[in-house]
């Protein structure tokens, strides 16, 4: 039987002993390190580390999470212990701009984005097509302000019945409300469509056009209460000309959309993201 891989992430207040104490222990019971990670944040004495390591064959979860209690009980860790063989499931979000959402199935398909697509929710119809073809169930909730907390709360029971560890907002054009944004802290991925300047609003592309930016770009962040203000994930520019015209802009801005939200979905899958105040650790 192949050795099963696991992931363990941590973050605790740093002194020393930390790594010896969680590596002498994965030794012990036979585990071998594949990919380790740390990081020191001064300013704040945080210390937070991610191990991709094979557990050996016949090792359950379980087993390695007693193998693991005494360091984390030691040094006071907030630690996550994730198969990495497992299929995570998702919740995908989208409204009319499925150029996002269409980047995700097609990753997905081909083998570089491991998850499942376990449902697809929008306020408009435009994407069922998309979603049948995939088989992927379909719920058009459209959202007005007398049944926006009733449709929140049918996204929170999707997200309970389906398993889904993660809620991706693809280019889904309704702001969740507060309470919603906190329910879902730390596991719902937005893609906001500028990098700087920022304009808000209908039509960023053309209002960056009309200013003349050099630069576009796309920002991948975690939702929270502060609009388009989470923790960041993955960001990516392009350089644009005076040449170029307003279509031209949307159309690269599609693209690096759609390529800033994929990588964001994979590091968190991958629990490479670890959230540290209002800034994140990606390993």
């Amino acid at each position: 039987m192949a050795d099963q891989i696991y992931v363990l992430s941590l973050s605790c207040d740093d002194r020393p002993g930390i790594v010896a104490g969680v590596t002498t222990e994965l030794a012990a019971m036979g585990g071998n390190i594949a990919e380790s990670n740390q990081f020191w944040d001064r300013q704040t004495n945080r210390f937070f580390m991610r191990i991709a390591f094979a557990a050996p064959a016949g090792a359950a979860k379980d087993d390695i999470e007693r193998a693991l209690k005494s360091p984390i009980e030691r040094f006071g860790m907030k630690a996550t212990l994730v198969d990495q063989g497992r299929r995570p499931k998702i919740v995908v979000l989208v409204s009319k701009f499925d150029h996002a959402l269409l980047h995700i199935l097609y990753q997905i398909r081909v083998g570089w984005l491991n998850a499942e697509v376990a449902a697809i929710v929008s306020n408009h119809e435009d994407s069922r097509r998309n979603a049948e073809l995939d088989g992927v169930p379909y719920h058009c909730w459209p959202v007005s302000k007398d049944n926006k907390a009733e449709q929140e709360e049918k996204l929170l029971a999707l997200v309970r019945e389906t398993g889904a560890e993660l809620v991706v907002l693809a280019r889904y054009m309704q702001v969740f409300s507060n309470a919603l944004s906190k329910r879902l802290y730390g596991r719902a991925i937005n893609i906001h469509h500028s990098f700087l300047p920022s304009f808000k609003g209908a039509k960023p592309y053309h209002q960056a056009f009309e200013r003349g930016v050099k630069l576009i770009g796309a920002t991948a962040h975690y939702v929270t209460p502060d609009l388009d203000e989470g923790p960041i994930i993955d960001q990516e520019t392009e350089r644009v000309t005076h040449s170029m015209s307003a279509d031209d802009f949307v159309a690269v801005g599609r693209d690096i959309e759609s390529r800033v939200l994929a990588r964001a979905v994979k590091l968190h899958l991958e629990t490479r993201v670890m959230l540290n105040g209002h800034k994140t650790i990606v390993f």
